[in-house]
This record gives C-alpha cells, structure tokens and sequence, in this order.
C-alpha cells in the first residue's frame, strides 16, 4: 500500500524570511495562507509584481537592511533600528553617513579582515612543528650512551 505523499508546507513567515521581504508588507492572502514549497519556488522563480516591488522599494526586514548598508543586524540595534526602512529610508542613512554607521562599518569590516585571516591560516598546509632542541642534559646522557657502546 502507498502513502501519498504530502506537500512539504511552511509558515507564511517563514516564506517571506526565505524571499526576502517583510510579511507584514505582504499581501493578505500570503499571510493568511500556507505556502508549499512549490509556490516558493515558483515564487522565487517568476516573481508576480508584488513581490518584485517589495523587494525594489521595501519596506525590508532587519537582515536585507543590514546587508545593503553593509553592517551586522546587531549594529542596526546598537544605532537604533528596531523596525523595516523602505529603500528610500536606507538610501537616506547611507547619504546621512552617522557616527554609528561609519563605527558599524568599520567593525563590520574588522570582522570580515579577521575571518579572511581565519580562513587562509586554515587553508595553509599545516607545516610539520619544528623539532625542539635538546636540553643540556640530554645532550650528556646521549654521549653517554654512545660511549658505553
């Protein structure tokens, strides 16, 4: 006897995170409903107008904001942010430059040097550790030995 096989279903916030956008700038009828992983994909595929204009003008959800104006979402908190910004409103702070967001930038930056730095020390063959030299007393005991022989 065969099972049907039912289609893998997701929450509508959890679609809208995977797109990209801000569930409550959705409209009604995605965020009421179930979306199939077909739909997403179908979505994400051919996006109908509603979808390509939140994603042109907003407004963005915490982690598209951060990656257009090149900072952490921890940094959006320390400067403030706490809720979407349209396009307009990013395009805004980024000509505006203030302290926090320079110091975000900044810091962002420092991180990815670290990482990069991280990532190459371990991508370097591992070099074989040097053999240490031998102590004083070792050295009496080895000539020693090769005495009595």
């Amino acid at each position: 006897m065969k099972s049907q096989k039912t289609p893998q279903t997701m929450k509508p916030a959890t679609a809208a995170k995977k797109l990209g956008v801000y569930l409550e700038a959705t409209p009604a009828e995605f965020q009421d409903g179930v979306v199939s992983r077909d739909e997403l994909n179908a979505l994400q595929a051919d996006p109908p107008e509603w979808l390509r204009d939140l994603r042109r003008n907003g407004p963005h959800p915490r982690p598209v904001i951060a990656l257009k104006l090149g900072i952490s979402i921890g940094g959006l908190a320390r400067g403030g942010v706490t809720g979407s910004l349209t396009t307009e409103e990013i395009e805004a702070l980024k000509t505006e430059n203030p302290t926090w967001l320079r110091q975000e930038r900044s810091t962002a930056a420092e991180v990815r040097r670290e990482e990069e730095r991280l990532k190459a020390k371990a991508e370097a063959p591992a070099k074989a550790p040097a053999k240490a030299p031998a102590s004083a007393s070792a050295k009496k005991a080895a000539a020693r030995r090769s005495a009595r022989s």
